[in-house]
C-alpha cells in the first residue's frame, strides 16, 4: 500500500496503490474520479485537472520513492522546496488515468532533485516538471 511509503491521506492522496520502482526511478498512476471535489469549482462546465494537482501527483510520486529506497516508509516530512521546471502540455478531464515515471536525479544533504513525465493513458505526455524535495524534521 502506498499509504506505508507517504504520508498523504484521502482525500488529498493522488498516487494509486500499484506502483513499480526500479532503482532510482518510480512508476506511478493515477485515475481521477468525477467525484473528486476541485471538479465542481474547477471549470464545472468543462471540468479538467488543476495543474497543482498534477504536479502534487508528481510530489507524492517523488516521496513514494524516497519512503521505498529509506525501506520502511518516510520516517521525516519531505516537503518542495524548489520547482525548477514546469510544462504542461496536454489537459487531463475527469475519469482520465495518468500514468508517471519519476525519477531521483541527485541526492545533496537533506536535498533531493527529481524529474517526472507525466502521460495519458495514450501515451501522450501531460506534463514534465522538475523539482527538489528537503528532508525536514516534522514540528
Amino acid at each position: 500500500m502506498i499509504e506505508k511509503l507517504i504520508p498523504q491521506r484521502d482525500p488529498f492522496l493522488f498516487v494509486a496503490d500499484e506502483y513499480e520502482v526500479f532503482e532510482n526511478e518510480i512508476k506511478t498512476s493515477y485515475t481521477f474520479s468525477k467525484e473528486l471535489d476541485f471538479f465542481k469549482g474547477h471549470f464545472p462546465s468543462n471540468p479538467i485537472v488543476p495543474g497543482v494537482i498534477l504536479s502534487e501527483h508528481c510530489f507524492q510520486s517523488a516521496a513514494a520513492l524516497m519512503g521505498y529506497i529509506a525501506k520502511e516508509g518516510l520516517k521525516s516530512l519531505a516537503v518542495v522546496s524548489r520547482i525548477q521546471s514546469a510544462k504542461f502540455k496536454k489537459m487531463v478531464k475527469v475519469d482520465e488515468t495518468i500514468h508517471t515515471k519519476t525519477t531521483l536525479i541527485e541526492e545533496m544533504g537533506n536535498a533531493a532533485f527529481f524529474k517526472s513525465i507525466v502521460t495519458s493513458s495514450e501515451g501522450l505526455k501531460v506534463l514534465i516538471i522538475e523539482f527538489a524535495c528537503t528532508i525536514v524534521t516534522e514540528e
